[in-house]
């Protein structure tokens, strides 16, 4: 078995590389793709600590990953319709370029 601190290691190396792809990335496909690494990082980390409890306790740390999941789905499905309709108009999927936009 898998000791829990590797799964932790994991779980924040794999957030690290979200939050700076997030940061440094101007794309902002890349940028959500990004979102989406720390979000599935999280993820990890909730599954890394239920293995440590009690077979009925870690019930709880393997479903709340489950209600993440929906959550980040349901911002990517927006974020994307935000994207296309802000392409729509810019022509252009850089960021920067975003903070032109004028209300």
């Amino acid at each position: 078995m898998i000791s829990p601190i590797y799964i932790q290691i994991l779980a924040a190396v794999l957030f690290c590389l979200g939050i700076a792809t997030v940061i440094s990335k101007r794309n902002i496909f890349f940028a959500f793709l990004g979102l989406e690494l720390a979000i599935n990082a999280a993820n990890l980390s909730f599954i890394g600590f239920s293995k440590t409890l009690p077979a009925f306790q870690s019930v709880a740390g393997q479903i709340a990953p489950i209600f993440v999941i929906a959550v980040a789905a349901a911002e990517a499905c927006v974020g994307l319709a935000i994207v296309v309709l802000i392409f729509r108009n810019q022509e252009t999927i850089d960021s920067d370029e975003y903070s032109l936009m004028q209300g």
